[in-house]
């Protein structure tokens, strides 16, 4: 039965330059790179091809030791320009230099009622080796999934409720029949159900309205409402030896792709928002785009941080830097590379402050859009009691208790505390509010892979 969830813990941060629903033309980039970097959990990968090697999109670039089944696929066709390594070669980045028209790997088409006919390991056998397995995310972990593994439920959130986060209902407009496409795939791989968790006050898609055989639930609420660990939580709690996986809209429009055109189509709209961007809109590109083209003439000044995602979760990029591969915007805001002495205590109506502090009105202009630079305003410092991570983490867990018993390595205690269920993004709202300045999200990922490793 489908369900409504309502929360009311949350904070919806209002930031100027969202994109305006519009495709904007800017020339392709030339260059296209999958980092290693962006697939979490990935440490052992080897690559399948050298420099010089010609690619075609969905060609293999390299795959997971410890999984040979897992590919990671070029999301262009072109030549392979860099194949860049680290310490101890391990490798870290393959770039490709894309052709004017992109070739593609071509894979079997079935039809819808082929599809219906299909077995689950023939379903899993197609998407391993046409790379968009890479989609799948396992929780816990919040690594790619193992596809030897049975899930207890797929998840998917069908919106955004991040800073700045691109209107799915624009950047997947026409893609519609691929998306139902992807859900009928989808129903093969578990014993349980496919959720598709929908905004509650938002209108319905046609596809959400055609989607037959899955359960539709409603969220309400505040950022992180659209979070899918969010809404696992108040679904289908994960417990100590359940499984289940996730994936994005995008992914299950591209797995629709595959099995009705017989391609891997990385092809994507992207949203390049924030305040020091002069004309915020969608651009149409590849995943892996080098941005430059797309920011080129837009940028108001030189002192700006390019962030592949939005301002929570997102990764500082350079001005020609590489969208990640799980990203669907690029946002601009101001470095802030600065010092301001009791800056918090002077009154400023231009501020934003969570914790109501003395001198900052801004809880009195709730809808108010802030420009938001990266500046701290302080330093690491012990943790502060405050209750106020409570307020923003719509979990039934003690935040400040759980990220306690990690630096603490009580592994008894982060497993009764949640560690299963929880995953980086879902205390990034943690981390914004945070007095202490704790790189939050990296002490999450650090207990998770304490507990993946114990």
């Amino acid at each position: 039965m489908s369900k409504t969830v309502k929360l009311n813990r949350g904070l919806d941060i209002k930031l100027v330059g969202k994109a305006e629903k519009r495709i904007a033309e800017s020339p392709q980039p030339d260059t296209f790179a999958i980092r290693t970097a962006d697939f979490i959990g990935l440490k052992r990968s080897k690559s399948l091809v050298n420099e010089g090697d010609i690619v075609k999109a969905g060609t293999p670039l390299f795959y997971d030791k410890k999984n040979e089944k897992i590919k990671f696929p070029s999301p262009v066709s072109g030549e392979v320009v860099e194949v860049l390594r680290g310490e101890k070669r391990k490798l870290l980045q393959i770039k490709i230099l894309a052709d004017k028209k992109i070739e593609y790997l071509e894979f079997p088409k079935y039809s819808a009622s082929q599809i219906e006919s299909l077995s689950r390991e023939s379903v899993l056998d197609a998407l391993t080796t046409s790379g968009v397995w890479i989609n799948f995310i396992q929780r816990p972990f919040a690594i790619v999934a193992n596809p030897n593994d049975t899930p207890k439920h797929i998840f998917i959130s069908a919106f955004d409720s991040s800073p700045l986060a691109p209107d799915y209902s624009f950047i997947f407009q026409g893609e519609e029949s691929y998306f139902l496409t992807g859900l009928n795939v989808l129903k093969k791989l578990t014993p349980g159900k496919v959720h598709l968790n929908i905004k509650g006050d938002a209108e319905s898609s046609s596809a959400v309205e055609k989607a037959t055989g899955i359960q539709v639930n409603k969220f309400y609420g505040p950022h992180p409402a659209g979070n899918v660990g969010i809404q696992i939580h108040h679904i289908s709690p994960i417990n100590k030896g359940d499984t289940v996986w996730t994936l994005t809209p995008y992914g299950v429009i591209q797995i629709g792709k595959l099995f009705a055109e017989g391609r891997y189509d990385a092809s994507k709209i992207v949203a390049l928002a924030g305040s020091e961007v002069k004309s915020p809109a969608y651009y149409r590109t590849y995943t892996g785009a080098n941005i430059k083209n797309i920011v080129a003439n837009n940028i108001k000044g030189t002192n700006v941080r390019y962030i592949s995602g939005n301002v929570l979760t997102g990764e500082k990029i350079a001005a020609d830097g590489y969208l990640g591969f799980y990203h669907n915007m690029i946002t601009v805001i101001p470095e802030g590379n600065y010092s301001e002495f009791l800056g918090w205590i002077t009154p400023d109506p231009k501020k934003y402050s969570f914790h109501k502090a003395f001198g900052l009105f801004s809880f009195l202009s709730p809808n108010k859009e802030y420009v938001l630079d990266t500046n701290l305003h302080g330093e690491e410092r012990p943790f502060v009691q405050t209750g106020a991570m409570e307020k923003v983490l719509p979990m039934d867990i003690y935040p400040v208790l759980l990220l306690k018993a990690i630096l603490a390595n009580d592994y008894d205690g982060m497993e009764a505390l949640g560690i299963y269920e929880v995953a980086e993004e879902d205390f990034a709202l943690c981390e914004f509010i945070d007095v202490s300045k704790n790189d939050i999200q990296a002490m999450i990922r650090e207990g998770i892979n304490m507990i993946q490793q114990s």
